[in-house]
């Protein structure tokens, strides 16, 4: 039941972290980048911590480094492809206490504004929805160029009963800690 809930908690993590961070993915590479591509959520459960990921998500990213003020993230995941490595536990994320997938099947995030920092480093303010609810959030992300791609990595912290994720007895945080981390690498063909 415990590794149930840091399951479930991994869920909601990941799916910020997707919104946040893999937003910088285009559409048209998602397919084929998707191998190079990682959006992870860790957590702790019982003090011990937990890592689950993400295997199906969209992204719709403009990104100019020319022009950062014009550049846009989008991104969709589907909550219910949450991966613990354990079915059991991946359906029981996907739960009402949980996710409630089959209510709120996916987690987005709309950039509202990208700024540029030093040594490549950008912060991507905009929207993040999970299980319904909508918060600001800003994403610290770190940028370089590889060949022909575009490279993105960054974390995400989330509180995830800000979300509703983890109802009921899920609340105690005693058991599954509130605070998670959404970690990310994108890969993404250069425009």
């Amino acid at each position: 039941m415990i590794q149930r809930l840091a399951h479930s908690v991994s869920v909601v993590a990941l799916g910020a972290a997707l919104a946040a961070g893999a937003a910088f993915a285009t559409s048209a590479n998602a397919a084929a980048e998707a191998a190079k591509n990682s959006v992870t959520a860790v957590f702790k459960q019982m003090n011990v911590p937990v890592e689950g990921r993400f295997n199906h998500f969209s992204a719709d990213v403009r990104f100019d480094p020319a022009n950062v003020a014009a550049s846009s993230a989008k991104l969709d995941v589907e909550v219910a492809s949450f991966d613990i490595g354990a079915p059991e536990y991946n359906k029981e994320v996907a739960g009402d206490e949980w996710f409630d997938a089959t209510h709120f099947p996916h987690a987005t995030f709309v950039s509202t504004q990208i700024k540029p920092g030093a040594n490549g480093a950008f912060t991507v303010a905009g929207k993040l929805t999970i299980k319904g609810k909508t918060t600001d959030v800003v994403v610290p992300v770190q940028f370089h160029k590889d060949g022909a791609n575009q490279v993105f990595d960054g974390t995400l912290p989330i509180k995830r009963l800000a979300y509703g994720i983890g109802a009921g007895e899920w609340k105690d945080t005693s058991v599954v800690a509130d605070d998670v981390q959404i970690k990310f690498h994108i890969v993404s063909a250069a425009h």
